[in-house]
């Protein structure tokens, strides 16, 4: 292989290997706003939970909502 083959093959990879970290920096970023959603929602069900039991506890000793 002649040397611009070799350079050319090389900015090649480069490109990739800055595309790949690119890519990676940006699947830390999703997980990390994926987890912090997931938390917000657990809260939420929690919340839904005990007013769906509070709702049903109401219902079920004859008081209707």
């Amino acid at each position: 292989m002649d040397d611009n083959a070799l350079d050319d093959l090389l900015r090649r990879l480069t490109t990739l290997v800055v595309k790949l970290d690119q890519t990676y920096d940006q699947l830390l970023e999703f997980n990390r706003e994926q987890r912090e959603f997931n938390r917000a929602q657990l809260r939420i069900n929690g919340r839904l939970e005990a007013l769906m039991t509070e709702v049903f506890r109401e219902r079920h000793n004859g008081r209707e909502a």
